[in-house]
């Protein structure tokens, strides 16, 4: 049984926080102070919630006391800074009050899991335990993240494959992260400790396709000065990975099919043939089944790519995954660029988890970092992303947006509402004067600006938008 302590000085926040959990199947003991918490044997526990503010101690004093146990820190927005020093001495998270009940949830749940996985799991030798779950492993020794029903089900997926040799094709839109769960399937199968070569096909020019992937002999065409072995042959008793496979002209899928039935390579130029062992794993963007029909993929050889289908889901459609991926991206960058303590505004957060990501994880990877780069302080604002939105994509935001409860509707910080007083006042007096009588297309027509443009505003302001 999972134990959670709480320590929260208002009891009406204890009471309902202590019956959200247990109704969650969690154990809940309480406290309403750092010295009451104390008094406790602390490692009993996977997870301490504590108010930031609390009568004689501040709850950051439990995070040392707390040895290995992770520590939640909950704060009011008016104390957002001091939630970033918390985080400094060591806080696992920190959640704002008033708490949306789902998202403590989900952040408790992330906590104790990733708590439960570093402790079962302290080090890369562990991850071929059989007494831990494969999804675990798959999802630590890849950077994997997810925890969603279509990703539980791309787990299970790999598990199965990774212990045979067949041919496994992943499809999955640009961006969804096709050549980590090929990497995953190699790094648990027999061959983890050989070869893994990535290809890919679309960045190869057409003239020299087949010498990449099969080698050619001495003066085999114009330039060939010397014998050359392919990169299949170089990932011999290994995994080879064609990413974008559904671009490799027919000249070069007839070649691939030899390798596939006779598993034997013959050189341009050549005309002996040479036995090679390699575990086949490709992956596209394209419909090949409708390529097929339109002669620009051979039919035999989809078969044979098709012996096991991998699909990887849209970021559009893994919900709380995007708010997870977004903390790792934000961690793991900030690091890297040597600024600690970045945390998302909550409406940040509310528009990754309503944007639809047309580039998938890459384009969160990428916006991620633009945010780091462009950051003043330490709060990384939604204008800070530079996502690019268009009308049909705002006007689906805006309603999700608009379906919020009024206690989930929660402000920025007051930094962005002080730079370029005058007209942001102006902008923020009208928006909330006549947003209860007009539209959001009225109100921008009133403004002189796009729709877009209210939109960007709001978020930056905090304003939110009236059910």
């Amino acid at each position: 049984m999972r134990r959670i302590l709480i320590v929260e000085d208002e009891i009406i926040i204890r009471q309902a926080l202590k019956k959200l959990l247990e109704r969650n199947s969690y154990t809940v003991d309480d406290t309403g102070s750092v010295d009451e918490a104390l008094s406790k044997n602390l490692d009993d526990y996977q997870l301490i919630i504590s108010d930031l503010r609390l009568p004689g101690r501040p709850g950051t004093d439990l995070i040392k006391e707390a040895g290995t146990t992770p520590v939640l820190i909950m704060t009011s927005y008016a104390s957002l800074r001091s939630a970033v020093d918390a985080m400094r001495e060591g806080a696992v998270d920190y959640i704002a009050k008033p708490f949306d009940h789902e998202e403590m949830l989900n952040s408790v749940q992330r906590i104790i899991r990733q708590r439960e996985e570093r402790t079962s799991r302290p080090g890369r030798a562990a991850a071929n335990n059989s007494t831990t779950p494969q999804r675990s492993s798959a999802e630590i020794k890849t950077r994997i993240i997810g925890s969603c029903e279509p990703m539980q089900t791309l787990f299970k997926r790999i598990e199965k494959v990774a212990g045979t040799d067949a041919t496994v094709l992943i499809q999955g839109e640009s961006g969804t992260g096709k050549e980590l769960a090929a990497r995953a399937i190699h790094e648990l199968s027999r061959r983890a400790d050989k070869t893994m070569i990535s290809v890919n096909c679309a960045a190869i020019p057409e003239s020299l396709i087949e010498s990449e992937l099969f080698g050619h002999e001495k003066g085999a065409f114009t330039g060939a000065v010397a014998a050359r072995s392919g990169l299949i042959e170089a990932a011999d008793s290994g995994t080879l990975f064609l990413d974008e496979v559904g671009e490799l002209p027919l000249e070069a899928q007839a070649r691939l099919l030899r390798v596939l039935q006779e598993n034997e390579i013959r050189r341009v130029g050549s005309i002996t043939s040479k036995k090679v062992d390699v575990r086949l794993i490709t992956a596209t963007h394209r419909n090949l089944r409708e390529m097929v029909k339109e002669g620009k993929f051979r039919e035999d050889l989809y078969y044979r790519l098709y012996v096991m289908e991998i699909r990887m889901p849209p970021l559009r459609e893994r919900g709380q995954d995007i708010t997870e991926i977004a903390e790792v991206f934000l961690r793991l960058t900030s690091d890297r660029m040597g600024k600690s303590g970045l945390l998302f505004a909550p409406d940040t957060l509310d528009t990754m988890l309503h944007y639809p990501w047309p580039g998938n994880v890459r384009e969160l990877e990428n916006a991620i970092e633009r945010a780091v780069i462009l950051v003043d302080d330490h709060l990384i604002t939604t204008e800070l992303l530079g996502i690019e939105i268009e009308d049909d994509e705002l006007e689906q935001i805006e309603a999700r947006l608009a379906s919020t409860s009024p206690a989930q509707m929660r402000p920025l910080s007051s930094r962005a509402v002080k730079e370029n007083l005058s007209l942001d006042d102006y902008f923020l007096r009208f928006v909330l004067e006549h947003q209860d009588k007009m539209s959001e297309t009225e109100l921008a027509q009133k403004l002189g600006v796009s729709r877009k443009c209210l939109w960007e505003k709001r978020q930056k302001l905090g304003i939110p938008r009236k059910r």
